[in-house]
């Protein structure tokens, strides 16, 4: 087993989740949402972010993938397309790393076409020193330097995913 060392811990965490939570349900107090679940990373957050909130939630999960062997490839991939129609609803793509930002970019265009009353991103991890593409979470755990993390959803060759905790490999 790999050395991980502890970035973000659970409470931390747990801290962070419920003021998320208490900020989404004052600016749509008495709305519906549906959360676009980005998969597979996003899946704990999304979970863990739901059950905190009292409006009504909708489910979507999507996945697109633009890395191989935890390298960017440039490009994105749409692997998985929603199931059911966005129109008219408070969409809130969840969302576990903001990274290149390539991803996020490419989602944000695609799910505009599909008409939803408003679109917003919920991301855990922010690392805006990589940085690509010009966007923006509106809604942010934490905002990280330029690490390899995992746990938490995010994985090393999909290992990892399921530490309570975000980590990093100590080289």
């Amino acid at each position: 087993m790999r050395k991980i060392k502890v970035l973000i811990n659970e409470e931390q965490i747990n801290k962070r989740l419920d003021e998320l939570a208490k900020q989404l349900m004052e600016e749509y107090k008495g709305k519906d949402l549906m959360f676009l679940c980005i998969l597979k990373g996003s899946a704990f957050f999304t979970v863990e972010l739901a059950k905190r909130i009292k409006n009504n939630i909708q489910f979507e999960f999507i996945e697109v993938s633009s890395y191989e062997n935890n390298e960017s490839t440039g490009k994105v991939k749409l692997n998985k397309d929603i199931t059911g129609s966005i129109e008219g609803k408070n969409v809130i793509i969840i969302e576990d790393i903001v990274d290149t930002g390539r991803t996020l970019s490419f989602l944000k265009e695609y799910l505009l076409q599909k008409n939803p009353e408003s679109l917003k991103i919920c991301a855990l991890l922010d690392k805006p020193s990589r940085r690509i593409a010009a966007v923006e979470a509106d809604y942010v755990g934490f905002t990280i330097e330029n690490k390899f993390v995992i746990g938490y959803g995010l994985d090393d060759e999909q290992n990892y995913r399921n530490l309570n905790y975000i980590g990093y490999v100590e080289e």
